[in-house]
């Protein structure tokens, strides 16, 4: 331990940025790792981000969990190492090269060159490296950022390949299709956020079809908003459990009609009920009504009968059951194009309709389509098309006379267009490669319930409701750049998987061997496009394989990051068996589809474990008024504002005590300046108070001990305090509850230590010679002051190491968490160990309740004090005569506390609280009128205003009395208790642990010239120590002190006395009552009298 230096006053943003040089120069981080080398691990992964954007406030969040529970962790023992990661690939990365150079389509991209595209997108990545490592840094999150996993390394990427070796080689990697919004014009499929970038509202003609049943005269409705996907129609979906009719035109539709389409006179055509108002344009007669799947089987004939082949398929053309189908719009029944809408697709592979499709890569209409439609863009047809079913007898000639379209209607919507281009995107099937997730779903939902999730009604719902319904996971992208699939195939669909860099040199040294052309394969070979597109191998059957020409899903790389990152399997074997499946990983709830998923599908798949036993989903980040932040709305928060201005402490403190970490946080830049004034600036109050007095004292923690048992009460209350609180505040870490524990440490420390045990101890110290009780006092303060550093320190790490540096000359983040530390256990490991070992390394002050209870009771009176002068306008410097304690526990000990606290000149008990009391009569106007009738208000006011009360009431309960002639009894009265002339009361519960039982606090508040004397002088000594603190003085520096009264009560010698000791005033005059005080002297009132003082 080290004598505490004077603190001196609190610059939060000066002392951050100094302790961050001192931790970099004795390389704090690493030596509060080495400290625990041979210790348990606690294996933390870190959820790599894309350094080609700039870090924002959310991020500040969810590192600040991050670095709290690994911070905490290491307190407890364990060895936490944290390796920091980048997410290199993927589309944010090429969408950021494409707008900077301006390549707007997959041709402009292969014309600039894919390996000059790649190059700059390896470039782009790192942009905002410097500025993701300042805040990194400035906030304190420790991260090792200097020896990273990448995942454009090619170590990275190697393993990644040999995971997917892994899924091939069991059957999950397989090639299929998947529906995604497409843009002919560039080639390029997009992602959910492209298409976000470009939704315009369009209006365009949406069609009502006839598709008329093979076996009867009958038309079934549909209704589509993309009439080029009529000619890839296979099929026709209707909810089960839907009420359809089938109804039949009794007459001409009226001349309201517009645009094309029609039915004639007796045509019957079957809708879903709900919607014939909706749709219908004719009167009709409703034929019969039937559920859905009174239909489902039934067949149809073909809108284009030479468009998709029918293959092997004998479901192509029929009506299928289909769950999702609504009435909320359409006509109930749903046309279904296989190749062109994911709904449509995933039926369509269920029930074994061909999967064919009408419209080419360049979206133009395939030829055989029709005759009208082949080559031509899909979007500049739907008049064509409209116009081929309206035609008699329709598109495919076995219509009926009407045609095969009911009706057109212009219909507005949003609708994705190309952010590049601004031509409407297709949604397409394209070539995809699949990981078969659904043969693993039930290890997924068991390893899931596995996981300790916080809160747990994610894993439960929204986590797990993913699972149970997972779908197979579209792997592959068409883009440049990422992790190439390691997949060759021939033409004719043999494949091979490549699961490193050595098979891949032995693959192609075996093509060469066949014949086959190909360049050097280095150790080192770049395993990006386009140097793996140049590899041709060769099937077994000796035919040239192609690498398929896609890239991996980023969420894939970031999925295989807890082996990955070490090079599994190919290095690091020992390294990685103890770090899997890792035990913590922290990001926002938006991961529960993204990098929650990836990881957990991964681990599965490949190693048929979980990948983590810990995960903490945090809530959305939103503005003060709870509203989503953006640029457009300018309510996005810079996290250098408030570093730069309350520091990070105190951000980091805010976003923890904000609330729950799941619940969305509504960040409000006002909380983090009131959490900095009212835990940073009073616990800093707090340490300067008891620093610069040891400092003054020479105060030495080793020196001189005072065992606990032997201080006053209000130190062991304190201490008792801190070892309630401290354990209270560890059993909510380990509930992820971090808002209430710090919550309650921040309420400990301004309410327990600073307005009361600290406010009630300064006298102890201001005493200059050395004595027992002001050792025990420095003792008690630095004993706390040094717990609480110890509990801050993983949410807050900045000042409390300052503090604990002076205090203990150790930093903080190398000190024992006071509630033990399990990790140095034997045996011990992140999940479980020995309690009783670990309790036993505890290091927290003697815990005694009933002390607690006491003292807490004595908290109660001081307040009902307060409250008592509150109500009785009596100032809380004016000295009472005395006051009374009534009933509870003997609180004798604190006597002289409450004394002083209440400002009273003495405590008394008192079992009698009717000495303080008086009655008052009032009459019971229900009893009292049927008697007194017309004389009944002159009766209650004798009543109420009788001489001599308690001997009416006695009379009264004595058989009855007469008051102006009426009888009156105890029913026609009502009893109040109020306190006699000149005492005032309140009454409090005092909690034990088998009983509540009522205190009463009586003070008597009369007047005498003695009491107003004190009272004049506290007022003046108040005043006089606030000037005293804005000039800055010195706590031993004296000044001279002049004061003026007028309309003042005359002054005690003694307590003039008492002024100038107070204000350690070296001369102290009190002017006479005709002496003018000069025009610069400061003045205040209280109570008519006004004072006028100079302090120099």
């Amino acid at each position: 331990m080290a004598q505490p230096s004077p603190a001196g006053e609190l610059n939060a943003v000066n002392l951050e940025t100094a302790l961050l040089e001192q931790w970099a120069a004795e390389k704090t981080f690493q030596a509060s790792i080495d400290r625990r080398r041979t210790n348990a691990p606690f294996i933390f992964l870190e959820g790599p981000p894309t350094a080609n954007g700039k870090p924002g406030i959310h991020h500040v969040v969810a590192r600040t969990f991050k670095d709290l529970v690994c911070r905490w962790k290491a307190m407890e023992g364990f060895l936490v190492e944290r390796k920091g990661g980048w997410d290199t690939h993927g589309l944010p990365v090429e969408i950021e090269v494409q707008k900077r150079l301006d390549l707007m389509s997959n041709e402009a991209i292969e014309a600039f060159g894919m390996a000059e595209f790649n190059q700059a997108c390896r470039e782009s990545v790192w942009t905002y490296e410097a500025a993701w490592r300042e805040m990194t840094e400035r906030m304190a999150y420790w991260v090792d950022l200097d020896n990273p996993y990448v995942t454009l390394h090619n170590d990275y990427v190697e393993s990644a390949w040999w995971a997917l070796k892994q899924m091939f080689d069991k059957g999950l990697l397989y090639r299929g299709h998947k529906v995604l919004p497409y843009c002919p014009q560039t080639g390029t499929s997009y992602s959910s956020h492209e298409v976000a970038l470009g939704y315009k509202e369009v209006e365009e003609p949406s069609v009502y079809v006839k598709f008329k049943l093979a076996d009867e005269d009958a038309s079934i409705l549909a209704w589509t908003t993309t009439p080029w996907t009529l000619p890839g129609n296979v099929g026709l979906a209707v909810g089960p459990e839907v009420t359809y009719v089938r109804c039949r035109i009794k007459e001409a539709a009226g001349e309201a009609w517009t645009g094309a389409g029609g039915a004639d006179v007796g045509e019957e055509i079957i809708l879903a009920k709900d919607l014939m108002k909706e749709v219908l344009r004719h009167h009709v007669d409703i034929i019969e009504e039937f559920p859905g799947s009174s239909l489902v089987g039934r067949a149809y004939e073909p809108l284009f009968p030479e468009a998709v082949p029918r293959g092997d398929s004998d479901t192509a053309w029929t009506v299928l059951a289909a769950d999702w189908v609504t009435t909320t719009d359409g006509t109930g029944v749903v046309h279904t194009a296989v190749m062109y809408g994911e709904d449509d697709y995933n039926l369509g592979m269920d029930a074994g309709l061909p999967a064919h499709h009408t419209v080419a890569m360049d979206g133009s209409f395939v030829t055989g389509t029709h005759p009208e439609l082949d080559g031509r863009y899909v979007k500049d047809c739907d008049e064509s098309i409209i116009a081929l079913l309206s035609a008699p007898k329709g598109s495919n000639g076995t219509g009926p006379n009407s045609g095969l379209l009911y009706r057109e209607k212009d219909y507005l919507h949003d609708y994705p267009h190309c952010w590049r281009t601004d031509h409407p995107l297709l949604y397409y099937a394209m070539d995809s490669w699949f990981v078969r997730m659904t043969a693993v779903k039930e290890n997924l939902l068991k390893f899931n319930d596995q996981v300790e999730w916080a809160p747990d009604w994610v894993g439960e719902g929204r986590f797990g409701e993913w699972l149970r319904n997972v779908k197979d996971w579209a792997i592959s992208r068409e883009r440049y750049w990422g992790t190439p699939l390691p997949v060759w195939r021939t033409e004719h669909g043999e494949m091979k998987c490549v699961g490193s860099i050595k098979e891949l040199q032995e693959e192609v040294a075996k093509a060469v061997a066949a014949g086959i052309e190909n360049p050097p394969c280095p150790d080192d070979v770049d395993l990006h496009r386009p140097i793996v597109d140049g590899f041709t191998l060769v099937s077994d059957s000796g035919e040239p394989m192609q690498r398929e020409p896609f890239v991996m899903d980023c969420w894939f790389d970031s999925g295989c990051a807890p082996f990955a990152q070490w090079h599994h399997p190919f290095d690091n074997e020992s390294t990685f068996n103890a770090s899997f499946p890792v035990d913590y990983i922290c990001e926002g709830v938006d991961q529960t589809r993204g990098w929650f998923y990836t990881l957990l599908a991964v681990s599965a798949t490949v190693f048929d474990d979980m990948a983590y036993k810990r995960c903490l989903s945090l809530g959305l980040i939103l503005d003060a008024e709870g509203k989503k932040m953006s640029k457009s709305r300018g309510n996005i928060v810079d996290p250098w504002d408030h570093f730069n201005r309350e520091g990070a402490d105190a951000t980091r403190w805010y976003m923890v005590t904000a609330g729950a970490p799941w619940n969305p946080m509504k960040f409000d830049p006002n909380g983090v300046r009131e959490t900095y004034a009212k835990m940073f600036l009073t616990m800093w109050n707090v340490y300067k108070f008891h620093a610069d007095y040891a400092a003054l004292d020479g105060f030495d923690p080793n020196a001189q001990t005072v065992p606990v048992d032997q201080r006053s009460a209000l130190d062991r209350w304190v201490l008792s305090r801190l070892h309630t609180v401290a354990t209270e505040y560890h059993e909510q870490f380990t509930n992820w509850q971090f808002h209430k524990a710090c919550r309650d440490l921040e309420e400990f420390m301004v309410n327990d230590v600073s307005n009361w045990y600290v406010r009630r101890s300064r006298r102890r110290l201001w005493d200059e010679a050395d004595s027992h009780d002001k050792l025990s006092c420095q003792h008690t303060l630095h004993e706390v002051l040094e717990t609480v550093c110890r509990l801050m320190a993983p949410v807050s790490p900045f000042m409390v190491d300052q503090i604990h540096r002076n205090l203990t000359g150790a930093s903080v983040h190398t000190a024992d968490w006071p509630l033990g530390v399990p990790g140095t256990l034997d045996g011990a490991t992140a999940d479980a160990w020995d309690e009783t070992a670990a309790k036993a390394t505890a290091h927290l002050p003697p815990h005694d309740a009933a002390l607690e209870q006491t003292m807490a009771l004595v908290r109660e009176l001081a307040e009902a004090g307060r409250r008592i002068r509150i109500d009785g306008g009596r100032r809380q410097r004016l000295p009472c005569a005395q006051g009374w304690i009534v009933a509870g526990p003997d609180l004798s000990e604190f006597h002289d506390l409450l004394a002083e606290e209440l400002n009273v000149e003495a405590i008394q008990i008192e079992t009698d609280l009717d000495r303080f009391q008086r009655i008052e009569l009032a009459p019971n106007f229900r009893a009292l009128a049927p008697k007194a009738r017309a004389d009944v208000n002159n009766v209650a006011n004798a009543i109420r205003n009788a001489d001599d009360p308690e001997a009416l009431l006695a009379s009264i309960n004595d058989g009855g009395a007469e008051v102006l002639g009426v009888m009156i009894e105890p029913a026609d009265v009502e009893v109040k208790r109020v306190e006699r002339q000149g005492f005032a009361a309140q009454t409090v519960n005092s909690e034990s642990d088998s009983d509540t039982v009522q205190v009463s606090l009586v003070l008597d508040m009369n007047d005498t010239p003695a009491l107003l004397s004190k009272g004049m002088a506290r007022d003046i000594v108040r005043r006089v120590q606030a000037k005293r603190k804005d000039m800055d003085l010195e706590i031993e520096a004296t000044i001279d002190l002049e004061i003026w009264l007028a309309n003042a009560p005359a002054m005690d010698p003694d307590d003039v006395q008492w002024v100038a000791t107070e204000t350690r005033a070296a001369a102290c005059v009190f002017h006479g009552s005709k002496d003018q005080p000069p025009t610069d002297a400061e003045h205040f009132e209280v109570d008519g009298a006004t004072v006028h003082f100079i302090v120099s």
